[in-house]
């Protein structure tokens, strides 16, 4: 039988982001059902770093990634992790309180915002349609993220390390013996660890259900997205993403065309999300009723599964209830963006560390991120 410190559930970039920074210091192993790495929310993700975005934890986590997405390790990735974007956010009449709601709180994280009046958010945005936006808010330091490159980053650097990642290796069962778990898996294999880590993703609570640990209450929400052709003639490049106010869709350029959402949440169980006909209607009619852009047909579409607990903030540290069962759940739409700070933190706490000096500066507390806080 395969022996390890820590064994990982779930390869997408929470638990690659974990066992990247564990293997650092000690034996990782990564366990992923699938044949490939990442195939459900992080393959699916809108790839957009935003600080504003997210609740005051998700917001710090965000802050506490950039020096990593800025100067990664020698060797990390070939191409820079990010690129220029920016990030409008857009109040139709009526929506200035929600804007306000988003400027405050992300001034008060410490993210630079700048207003912008109607005619300054279709300088920007120049399909924004005029007496749609009556005033917006801009975030300069809003960047695209090359997530595939930052995923496949995190995978090599745990196989420099001499960690593993194994495909097509889905877990079975959990049995706790002697201060280990005996981990078994769908093939008959199974493989001892000190710590089990649960990074399954919507599949989280099911993971836990094997170990004898009790839920935290992980909600997968279906997100659904697009792909648009530009406006006939139009260069979209150098337009930042827009975001409504109340969330109620997005867009960004997206190689010379239009990526677009609904910015739905529509519950779900644990599955292979597919986009519903519904939900790419309602993103259309959405996105025409605020800008000038006409949908001749829809290139492509997709949905994946952001998965929540009630209070929205990602669940990272030690089961109370399941002795060396560890969570690294409920990053929401937030786990590609705050992976780097995320995956120290989860490394610092299995290891019986205290947070990162940098993530605990920003206010964030492991009381704020442990199971216990939601039973």
């Amino acid at each position: 039988m395969d022996k390890t410190d820590f064994l990982v559930i779930g390869s997408g970039i929470a638990g690659a982001s974990a066992a990247y920074a564990l293997s650092r210091e000690a034996p990782v192993l990564v366990v992923e059902r699938e044949a490939a790495h990442g195939v459900h929310t992080t393959g699916r993700s809108a790839a957009l770093y935003s600080a504003a975005y997210g609740n005051a934890v998700i917001r710090a986590l965000t802050l506490a990634s950039r020096a990593f997405f800025d100067a990664p390790p020698a060797g990390f990735a070939d191409y820079p992790l990010l690129s220029p974007r920016g990030c409008l956010y857009i109040a139709a009449a009526g929506q200035a309180g929600a804007l306000a709601e988003v400027e405050g709180a992300a001034v008060a994280s410490g993210v630079a915002m700048r207003r912008l009046d109607a005619a300054g958010a279709r300088e920007l945005c120049p399909i924004l349609r005029d007496g749609h936006v009556v005033q917006a808010v801009f975030e300069p330091d809003a960047m695209d993220i090359d997530v595939q490159a930052l995923h496949q980053g995190f995978l090599k650097g745990i196989r420099a390390h001499g960690g593993q990642a194994r495909l097509d290796a889905e877990v079975t069962g959990l049995t706790r013996a002697h201060d280990r778990w005996i981990v078994s898996f769908r093939d008959g294999a199974e493989v001892s660890a000190h710590t089990v880590i649960d990074a399954a993703g919507a599949w989280a609570d099911v993971v836990a259900g094997l170990a004898g640990a009790p839920p935290v209450g992980l909600q997968p929400k279906r997100r659904t997205a697009l792909i648009l052709e530009a406006p006939e003639g139009v260069a979209p490049g150098p337009w930042p993403a827009v975001i409504d106010a109340d969330e109620q869709f997005y867009f960004k350029p997206e190689a010379g065309r239009i990526l677009a959402s609904p910015a739905d949440e529509t519950p779900s169980e644990p599955c292979d999300a597919q986009p519903d006909e519904w939900d790419i209607a309602v993103c259309v009619d959405r996105i025409q009723a605020a800008a000038d852009l006409p949908v001749r047909r829809v290139l492509r579409s997709w949905a994946g599964l952001r998965s929540f607990v009630p209070d929205r903030s990602p669940v990272i540290g030690f089961d109370p209830a399941c002795p060396g069962f560890f969570w690294l759940a409920g990053q929401g739409g937030y786990g590609v963006q705050t992976a780097p700070a995320a995956g120290r933190v989860a490394a610092a706490l299995a290891l019986g560390r205290p947070l990162p000096d940098d993530v605990a500066a920003l206010g964030v507390t492991a009381a704020m991120l442990g199971p216990q806080r939601l039973r």
